[in-house]
């Protein structure tokens, strides 16, 4: 798949909003190991198209040239948000207004800026793991990391330190101690089927990895986790979508954080994929910028209802490095799920949750899920929050 790794291959109007201060930056990621510069054709043309729509909403009307002048709706319409969302020193420098795809995938000098208590391995993934590619951390199923790449790289992806290593597909060696696993561990009855995103594989490459998988444990349920048909629309072919059908029980997890990623070709490929018998589940990251407004969720959600597709998981911000620019405060992110809960009927109500740093597990949240605080030696205040197994785990207090 064809991907933009330089600033000079992007739409001339998305390469002529780049910084300096960005531009310098890009430069260093590989040689600092973080997570490379990459989205597709598609992904940045939507950008560019949102920048531009938004420049011209401005420049034709005197009433709007100030942006503190634009009304909400505009906002919402034109994919920005108010810079009031936005921590001091944020990217697009001499802007009162981001846009919100721009912001998810181009890097920002703000990912040099790495606190004391991220991690390089936020969920803990490692204590979990089982085999090189396999993560066994919940009874009845497992991670398969599948392949290290993906279509285009989230600035806030959490799972950036391994991602970064950019290993590709996995290969059949490889797979032998997964399926060994697989079969020795009845009580697994679902693989998650992730990386990296495994879309990036053939659908040969694909086939031959839900045959192996289904030899071991016919009938296991896959789940596969993508955010293919919004970066990259066009990989959700006919074929593709036949595939999948062939190897039900299968469902895919869309990740996806703001309604105005749904550009036709993106609710096309979702369309495709349910009318094919495949359930579409999505999961969206709550981010300081993009979408960090109840209204903003909502109407994700309900767009994806009218689609067809399952609003799945709504995530608070791991503690991954470098993205703390990106997290919402949690007292905050629980103010916005709970007047979200009064916009949208239960149908189109994700849950909310967070994975407890360094291996605590994922777990629900809601008003009162905050049992208390520490401060530890540094000066650091921490939240305390109860994990499935009914073990205080510490999240941080972020301004």
């Amino acid at each position: 798949m064809k991907l933009i790794t330089r600033i000079q291959d992007l739409p001339p109007e998305l390469a002529a909003s780049v910084s300096p201060e960005e531009s310098a930056f890009i430069n260093t990621l590989q040689a600092k190991g973080i997570l490379p510069f990459a989205v597709t054709p598609f992904y940045a043309q939507r950008a560019a198209k949102l920048g531009t729509e938004r420049e011209a909403a401005q420049g034709s009307d005197p009433a709007v040239a100030s942006a503190a002048d634009l009304p909400a709706k505009r906002d919402a319409e034109l994919g920005v948000e108010p810079a009031a969302n936005l921590p001091v020193g944020s990217a697009q420098p001499n802007q009162d207004r981001v846009n919100v795809i721009r912001r998810q995938f181009f890097p920002s000098p703000e990912e040099a800026h790495i606190l004391p208590y991220e991690l390089e391995d936020p969920l803990g993934e490692a204590r979990y793991r089982v085999a090189p590619r396999l993560v066994h951390q919940y009874r009845d199923r497992v991670l398969l990391l599948a392949n290290g790449t993906c279509a285009g790289y989230c600035r806030h992806c959490f799972r950036r330190s391994w991602t970064a290593t950019l290993q590709g597909f996995i290969t059949e060696a490889e797979l032998v101690p997964v399926t060994s696993y697989l079969a020795a561990h009845p009580e697994v009855r679902e693989v998650l089927v992730s990386g990296g995103d495994p879309l990036m594989g053939t659908d040969e490459r694909l086939a031959l990895l839900f045959k192996s998988l289904r030899e071991a444990r016919p009938g296991i349920l896959l789940r596969i986790g993508s955010r293919m048909p919004v970066m990259a629309p066009e990989r959700i072919t006919p074929d593709l979508a036949a595939l999948f059908r062939e190897w039900r029980p299968l469902r895919l997890i869309l990740h996806i954080n703001h309604g105005l990623e749904l550009a036709p070709e993106v609710r096309a490929a979702i369309i495709r994929l349910i009318d094919a018998g495949v359930p579409v589940h999505t999961q969206t990251v709550l981010l300081r910028g993009v979408n960090d407004r109840a209204d903003t969720l909502a109407e994700l959600f309900r767009e994806l209802l009218d689609l067809g597709a399952t609003p799945y998981y709504l995530f608070q911000g791991d503690l991954a490095p470098g993205t703390s620019h990106f997290r919402v405060p949690l007292e905050q992110s629980l103010e916005i799920y709970q007047e979200l809960t009064q916009l949208i009927s239960g149908l189109g109500l994700p849950a909310f949750a967070v994975d407890l740093p360094g291996g605590g597990g994922k777990v629900h949240l809601h008003p009162r899920s905050i049992e208390g605080e520490e401060t530890d030696a540094s000066g650091q205040v921490w939240y305390l929050l109860r994990s499935r197994d009914n073990i205080l785990w510490r999240y941080p207090k972020e301004a």
